[in-house]
């Protein structure tokens, strides 16, 4: 049976029919219709059933505060859950289908939840699921899984044939929300001269002007709102974008916003969802209001409708709700619904106001066609069935729910007055203050978001900051935004603000249960948060519990914890709570407003990271010529390197070998571009790496480099790398090679955090050089060749660098050393990293030269004693532990992990301390992690752990077996001879050594 009006419809366009299916029925719409006004077009009130008792649940609002209507969307990898029909254009070939029933909508098994409330109440699954303990396993946790969520998750394997894609932005003002303040704000800040952004999370601007109608500026609004529209289409200076909702405010002016594209017009090649990553200089919420529903016993049934949405869905779509609607309000807003249903043609029955008196102009205009208003009363109960509302029960709202008449209706449209939108104020520390006149909290301008110079970040305007009527809020709009271009330091507009033709509101009066004084058998029907099924008896039981504070409440009835988190529940629930604490509503407080403040998609937060995308390989600018030689790769990080490169018809095992012995012998080459490079400049900068790293670095020379070690505040070792100081105020910092964006954010941390006045900044330029180490006793000849530079011993000593060209390519040469080899780190920019890289096997060839991968390198570094971050360290280990307390300095008075590494357990001489080892057999090579006993085996046939290889391997140089471990108090044990078990019964012994195999005085690499 169709619903649909036979004429009106601001939104949609009738020569457009759109075909679609619900539950697997074809139906039709329009063009313009979202899901929701289509289903209610088309005669389908019941859409999908409650999360705990199953109870019908029908279309409730009109926007992203609508709890009941979710649906699942499309087919197959297509397929999305959950998704609010009211937000949901309408398309052709739309599939929805209802959540949470079996085995059908109309017939739901799990309905029989509903006849057992009673014994379900709030926090029930914390006192029911304890005894018998072995039922939790096999009986409550299979039953909880198997009833959890909503809507049915995609099928496993799915692949979404979307594509989802991030945006960043930049503005000087960001509007949040079109309607008629949201426009006022965006053009008087954009005639001001800012570079303004205004979103729109609706496809239409306007906001309730477009239901509403009156006239601004002696205009109709709907043809004042094209107007703002076509002159802010016509200002370079301002971006509008429909269909984008903004998620959450962050610090510094971060704001996170979701657009969704293509949802419309799925398959048409443009991503799905875009998510926009803004930074704005200030941020005006003109996110309008939330009209609040009325808790009374039936309040949930199908039929019972928020006024407002009721007057949208006959005004803008053209579709009937009901053909009797009772109106139930305390406020004079709703009236306006009343008139917009006779105007439709539609019958209301009667006016239920809870007010002992309803003598606006409004209410006027609605007793003048001859409707029935009501003063003082309330409903006690609606009748109906799963279908919807069939009549309710009128009862004195300050009796105790007496029925004095029932009338017969199949819609009930609410209003329990408006609450400003004030998520998005609140999301980074705005404060709220309580109207006690409007019943409602607004922002409190007093205390707003900070930024962090300490000023105001946000600024509420319009219905969001409390003025609801028309008048007031385009007035408040425009004070907004001419404050803010003030803070700018712009010229505010002269131009007068924007005034609309309002008529007078009786003063509202909140009703947070209906009627007054209702019994336990009213409460114990009467619904706060439709999804998740909260009564008014659960929040009044959960007070009775001891649950005061309204977090607590909130987790112990789930209030407000569903997927609409809240948005008409929160409000009513707080209160209902107040009042059964005896407490003002102030007192009792909000519960916590979090982004998002509507569901981001998973595809909009990934974007392009998927697939091979979700974390990219990065490769240097020689990973094509490695690949051409054959290389053995391996991940270091997010990079791929070389393992070894093997030649023709040689094993991996022997090419490591081979490039071993040549690297000391001739010559190696080794792509080293993966190493971070992360530049440090500014006055401060010597400063700042004072306390970054544990030794000191503003007594480096320039010209010079430092190996440099940085800890946690626990005082672990995280990284390591060499410090080069390029200028007095500039550093060049290396780290590993999978730590180079870990240490640039932890870098940034601190200065955001902790040092924000240092005048410092750091960028990450490791992709901006390729970096070639030539290595071994023939290095500086193959240099030489190249011409452009003179690198002798005493131009060029260890520990320091040089700039200039080599090969005519311009280069920067770090004498250091991570083999004991002579070795030279020559950085060049990244797109001459191949050509340098050809000149050098050119210039080699006549010396043996050959590339080397990454385990010859750690081979190498492993005869020398040096250590691996993520080998020889593992999150719990110092310097000290390391032997590595020479660069820990002790004149520093502070540095990130000084005070940790001083306490009692980092001190003791008991610690795992490095040691080497050296096997009893020189062939049998200790596998990495084994552990280190002694002492006779306990009772499970286990001896005691005193430490563990970290890194092991063969030694072509030393033509044996090498190992490094961390073993409790190793510098005491030299010369003793360990059991490591690698397997049942089975043995390696190895005598505790120095760390240093090769060349302990350092001669190789100071030639």
């Amino acid at each position: 049976m169709s619903s649909r009006l036979p004429r009106g419809g601001r939104l949609i366009d009738r020569a457009r029919p759109v075909a679609f299916s619900f539950n697997g029925t074809r139906l039709k719409g329009f063009a313009g219709d979202t899901l929701a006004s289509a289903l209610l077009g088309s005669g389908r009130s019941l859409v999908g059933r409650s999360f705990k008792y199953h109870r019908p649940r029908g279309v409730y609002a009109s926007g992203a505060e609508e709890p009941n209507a979710l649906v699942s969307l499309g087919t197959g990898d297509r397929m999305e859950p959950n998704q609010r029909a009211t937000t949901t254009e309408l398309f052709a070939g739309l599939e929805a289908r209802s959540q949470n029933h079996w085995p059908s909508l109309e017939t739901d098994l799990g309905a029989v939840s509903a006849g057992m409330a009673k014994f379900l109440p709030a926090g029930f699954y914390y006192k029911t699921f304890i005894q018998p303990r072995a039922a939790w396993k096999h009986l409550f946790e299979p039953v909880i899984r198997r009833s959890a969520g909503l809507g049915p998750a995609p099928a496993a394997g799915a692949r979404d044939p979307d594509r989802y894609e991030h945006f960043h932005a930049f503005a000087d003002v960001l509007v949040v929300g079109a309607g008629i303040a949201g426009l006022t704000a965006a053009r008087r800040a954009g005639a001001a001269g800012a570079r303004v952004l205004l979103l729109e999370q609706a496809p239409h601007a306007g906001g309730r002007a477009l239901a509403d109608g009156g006239r601004i500026d002696g205009a109709d609004a709907h043809d004042w709102v094209a107007a703002q529209l076509a002159a802010l289409a016509q200002m370079p200076n301002v971006t509008v974008r429909l269909r984008t909702q903004a998620a959450g405010v962050y610090d510094h002016g971060y704001v996170l916003a979701g657009e969704r594209v293509a949802d419309h017009t799925p398959g048409d090649g443009r991503p799905r969802h875009r998510l926009w990553r803004i930074r704005a200089g200030h941020i005006i919420t003109a996110t309008g209001a939330i009209e609040r529903p009325l808790a009374f016993a039936g309040n949930d049934r199908p039929g019972v409708m928020l006024a407002s949405a009721v007057r949208d869905y006959v005004t803008l779509y053209g579709v009937s709700p009901g053909d009797r609607t009772v109106l139930v309000t305390g406020n004079d807003d709703a009236y306006r619904t009343a008139l917009a249903l006779l105007d439709a043609g539609l019958t209301v029955p009667a006016v239920l106001d809870v007010r002992a008196r309803a003598e606006g102009p409004l209410a006027q205009a609605v007793r003048a066609r001859g409707v029935r208003v009501e003063t003082g009363r309330g409903v006690a109960l609606a009748w109906g069935g799963r279908r919807g509302v069939t009549s309710v029960g009128i009862c004195a709202q300050a009796g105790e729910g007496a029925v004095l008449e029932e009338i017969g209706c199949d819609c009930v449209a609410v209003s329990g007055g408006w609450s400003p939108v004030v998520h998005l104020w609140s999301h980074c520390g705005g404060k709220l203050r309580w109207d006690e006149a409007a019943a409602m909290f607004v922002p409190d301008p007093a205390r707003p978001p900070l930024n962090h110079d300490g000023r105001a970040m946000v600024t509420a305007a319009g219905a969001a900051s409390g003025a609801l009527r028309a008048d007031a809020a385009l007035a408040d709009a425009a004070a907004a935004a001419d404050r803010v271009a003030q803070a700018l330091d712009l010229s505010p507009s002269e131009a007068p603000a924007p005034r609309a033709e309002t008529v007078d509101e009786a003063a509202p009066e909140a009703v947070w249960m209906m009627p007054h004084g209702a019994p336990a058998a009213l409460r114990e029907k009467a619904f706060l948060d439709f999804q998740n099924d909260v009564k008014v008896s659960d929040v009044q039981l959960a007070a009775q519990e001891g649950f005061e504070s309204v977090e607590h409440a909130k987790r112990y009835t789930t209030l407000g914890m569903a997927t609409d988190q809240g948005k008409l529940s929160n409000i009513n629930g707080l209160a209902v709570l107040s009042q059964s604490l005896g407490a003002p509503i102030p007192q009792v407080g909000t519960t916590t407003f979090r982004p998002p403040y509507t569901p981001l998609s998973f595809g909009a937060i990934t974007g392009a990271a998927r697939g091979e995308l979700f974390k990219p390989v990065r490769k240097t600018a020689i990973d094509g010529w490695l690949a051409a030689q054959g290389a053995h790769w391996e991940p270091v990080g997010d990079w791929r390197r070389p393992y070894a490169i093997p030649r023709p018809g040689e094993s991996v095992e022997d090419a490591v070998t081979r490039e071993v012995l040549n690297t000391r012998r001739n010559v190696g080459l080794l792509d080293a571009s993966t190493l971070g490079k992360i530049l440090v400049k500014g006055p401060d900068a010597a400063k700042f790496l004072d306390l970054i790293y544990t030794n000191m670095m503003s007594t480096l020379k320039v010209g010079r480099c430092r190996y440099g070690l940085m800890c946690t505040e626990n005082g672990f070792l995280f990284d390591d790398g060499v410090v080069a100081r390029l200028s007095e105020d500039s550093f060049l910092c290396h780290t590993t090679s999978g730590g180079s964006d870990r240490v640039h954010a932890w870098m940034e941390e601190w200065l955001q955090t902790e040092w924000w006045d240092f005048r410092v900044y750091t960028a990450n330029l490791t992709e901006q050089h390729a970096q070639i180490a030539v290595v071994g006793p023939k290095a500086r000849q193959v240099l030489e060749a190249l011409e452009g530079m003179d690198l002798g011993r005493e131009t060029l000593p260890f520990m320091g660098f040089a700039e200039g060209t080599l090969a005519g390519i311009p280069a920067r040469v770090h004498r250091i050393s991570f083999s004991g080899e002579l070795s030279f780190e020559v950085a060049v920019p990244a797109g001459r990293g191949q050509a340098f890289w050809d000149a050098c096997l050119e210039a080699g060839a006549a010396h043996g030269i050959q590339p080397y991968g990454t385990e010859a390198l750690h081979v190498m570094r492993a005869e020398k004693g040096f250590i691996m971050i993520g080998d020889e360290t593992d999150g719990t280990v110092t310097p000290h532990d390391l032997n590595l307390g020479w660069a820990v300095s002790k004149k520093k008075q502070d540095f990130i992990g000084k005070r940790a590494m001083e306490r009692t357990h980092l001190t003791d001489p008991d610690r795992k301390q490095l040691v080497g080892l050296a096997t009893l057999d020189p062939a049998e090579v200790l596998p990495d992690g084994a552990h280190a006993v002694e002492g006779a085996p306990r009772p499970d046939g286990i001896a005691g752990m005193i430490g563990h290889v970290t890194s092991s391997y063969f030694s072509p140089t030393l033509d044996r077996s090498i190992a490094m471990a961390l073993i409790r108090g190793g510098s005491r044990r030299m010369g003793q001879v360990l059991r490591f078990e690698v397997e049942p019964g089975r043995a390696i012994e190895a005598t505790v050594v120095d760390p240093v195999f090769l060349d302990p005085e350092g001669e190789r690499q100071n030639v």
